[in-house]
């Protein structure tokens, strides 16, 4: 058993714990190869004879010494509806598109990116105010579900699976940390969205009129001065508004780094942050 490339917030260290007690207290083998291509860990798996090999979000390319080990071939669980958002990162790439409409696909594990035929797929409607970290707990518990009935789809031969259509394909690039740095010259809605899209990592950051980082937990799409220049601080009372590319955006719970994180109304009390001030992109740091 190894571990997804999920949105990051908890250790991976208390992951894998919770996940090889959950195993070993249904009775399962736990295996951890650091390489499933090693050939001990191959004739491991071989003496189980496996049927079916099933991964989500797996992060490693598998090889045909892999694929081609069960004579049911090998199932994937992606979080996308496949043509759309194959790649690393379907569940941010959804919410940064303003996607209205999600969910999992199954689909058989080829050589080239997410390309195989599709056994089954399960659609999820995207709340206006959901994160990535909410989506991947619920498409976690739908991907689990469209898993179980895909083996029962082989295992009574009814399964179909059908071809990708390639024109509509679109791709989700790997998510890093500088892409949460905010450009205010960005359209509100778009900058929205990608505090949603990169919550809870890689968080999307800014710097006050002080000079200080803080992260942006949440926000919304609000009406502003269309004539003020983006950045622009438009109210710092109650409400923190702050002037885009277009719109403005409400910044609704924020985080110094080290801190807990605050409602906008307690954050301001003690920012002695001005309407007019100028707030900036921090600068980026590539990992």
């Amino acid at each position: 058993m190894t571990l997804p490339d999920k949105p990051r917030g908890r250790s991976r260290e208390v992951e894998e714990s919770e996940l090889v007690r959950a195993a070993r207290g249904h009775g399962l083998a736990v295996f951890q190869p650091t390489d499933p291509h090693a050939p001990e860990f191959l004739g491991e798996l071989r003496t189980l004879r496996p049927e079916v090999l099933c991964v989500a979000s797996y992060g490693v390319i598998l090889k045909p010494a892999l694929l081609e080990l069960c004579p049911q071939g090998a199932l994937n669980v992606h979080g996308s509806l496949l043509p759309r958002w194959r790649g690393a990162s379907p569940i941010q790439a959804a919410v940064l598109a303003g996607d209205a409409v999600t969910g999992v696909s199954i689909q058989r594990i080829v050589l080239a990116l997410d390309e195989g035929d599709v056994l089954l797929a399960k659609e999820r409607t995207i709340g206006a105010r959901e994160t990535s970290g909410d989506l991947f707990a619920s498409l976690a518990v739908l991907g689990g579900e469209a898993l179980v009935e895909a083996l029962d789809q082989l295992e009574d031969g009814i399964a179909t699976f059908t071809p990708q259509d390639p024109t509509r394909a679109t791709y989700a690039r790997k998510i890093r940390k500088e892409r949460g740095a905010i450009d205010w010259t960005k359209p509100a809605v778009e900058l929205e969205r990608a505090v949603r899209a990169f919550n809870p990592w890689p968080l999307v950051r800014f710097c006050d009129p002080k000079g200080r980082e803080l992260n942006l937990l949440a926000a919304q799409v609000v009406e502003g001065d269309a004539t003020a220049a983006p950045g622009t601080v438009l109210e710092a009372n109650q409400r923190f508004v702050v002037a885009c590319g277009s719109g403005a955006l409400e910044l609704l719970e924020l985080q110094a780094a080290g801190k807990r994180a605050l409602p906008a109304a307690e954050f301001l009390r003690g920012a002695r942050i001005s309407k007019g001030e100028k707030v900036g992109t921090p600068p980026t740091h590539p990992k």
